[in-house]
């Protein structure tokens, strides 16, 4: 009788812990893989109460997997990637990445800094492109975990050599990836540097919030009034024109295919939404600059940041030969967007954007939110 007593109060003990695991944010650890060049990579697994799920992993930070409910409570994971790590070594459109030490393009690889040339890669036709031939996607942090009882974190670490990929002093970079009980991702960045340098960090996540091959459908709100216009390699003009009357005009919801296919130039050079909208309210810092959501699903991703521009991508280059996960399908046309926070593309070449120079005993920082949700669509 004593026996089954004790093995009653064990069960009971088991089944309460287990409740109280699931009532707390979480973290885990497992195995990824190995580099082409030995190095272990891990893969982070943050959790909260709510169900929500995000997977990281050490190599490139990339974010490889983001579970979030549909209105009927339906968990699907809502960015593109990929289930091995060859596949992001070999051919990965930055699926998920940090990106550094200059988000976006730079003209022909060049740029000035106090009276000094700098010249780095250009691996993107004549112009440099996400940090060059091997930026911060492609190589690992080293993490750390943070626990608290309504947030989890995972601190990751990189530093960046003098002369890396062709860019002036050793920087310190520091991401902070943070879910909260909200189902809201948290991205901080901080990093300082020794020498002056130029820096732009953004996260190069795909979102489809359907789980469908298309994002035509989705509906998007950019806040801006105005965006940047591209040359023919997709480098800002240097102006800042208004949205309106234009394919470019998001300050209210409107579906993404609606005008994506218009006779325009500017679409025509970015075969389709490739640019960088100028947000409103630049100097208030945190702030709304963004609202997608999916009218099928019911999800919604608002997207909340200090930076001064927004680069909005739709996929334009995704052709076919990204394998998808848990599949044997590959990736269609259009099938994932880019929200990328940061600030304009080539600005250490304009004058007139936004400085992007950080000088030795500066701190950086910067903050990026994505937070989902799924309320009731409005009736039509």
């Amino acid at each position: 009788m004593r026996k089954i007593v004790l093995i009653l109060l064990s069960l009971v003990g088991f089944t309460c812990c287990k409740e109280t695991q699931t009532n707390k944010m979480a973290i885990n650890k497992d195995f990824f893989g190995k580099t082409k060049d030995g190095i272990a990579v891990d893969r982070y697994s943050l959790s909260n109460s709510a169900g929500m799920r995000v997977q990281i992993i050490t190599y490139g930070g990339i974010i490889t997997t983001m579970e979030v409910p549909d209105r009927n409570g339906i968990f699907q994971d809502v960015v593109l990637g990929y289930d091995k790590l060859s596949d992001y070594e070999e051919s990965s459109p930055y699926f998920g990445a940090l990106i550094g030490r200059f988000g976006n393009r730079i003209a022909e690889g060049k740029f000035r800094l106090e009276g000094k040339e700098y010249t780095l890669a250009q691996n993107d036709g004549e112009n440099h492109l996400h940090g060059g031939t091997k930026g911060f996607d492609k190589v690992v942090w080293k993490a750390s975990e943070q626990i608290q009882k309504d947030e989890v974190s995972l601190k990751l670490i990189y530093l960046s050599k003098d002369m890396e990929e062709g860019y002036p002093g050793n920087l310190s970079v520091e991401v902070l990836y943070t879910l909260t009980q909200d189902n809201t991702l948290k991205i901080n960045y901080k990093a300082v540097t020794d020498q002056t340098t130029i820096l732009n960090l953004t996260q190069h996540s795909y979102f489809n919030l359907s789980g469908t091959n298309s994002i035509l459908d989705h509906e998007l709100m950019l806040n801006a009034d105005a965006y940047l216009p591209v040359d023919e390699t997709l480098i800002p003009t240097g102006e800042i024109v208004n949205v309106a009357k234009t394919p470019f005009d998001f300050t209210k919801p409107k579906k993404i295919g609606r005008e994506i296919n218009d006779e325009d130039l500017q679409l025509k050079r970015g075969l389709g939404y490739d640019h960088c909208w100028v947000l409103n309210e630049p100097n208030i810092g945190l702030r709304l600059a963004a609202v997608l959501s999916d009218p099928k699903s019911g999800r919604q991703m608002e997207v909340f940041t200090d930076q001064p521009g927004i680069q909005f991508y739709s996929g334009n280059f995704l052709d076919g030969t990204n394998p998808k996960k848990n599949s044997d399908e590959y990736y269609p046309y259009r099938s994932g967007l880019c929200l990328e926070t940061q600030h304009y593309p080539n600005a250490p070449n304009e004058a007139s954007f936004p400085i992007v120079v950080l000088n030795p005993q500066e701190v950086f920082t910067s903050q990026t939110q994505f937070k989902f949700s799924n309320p009731k669509l409005d009736q039509k």
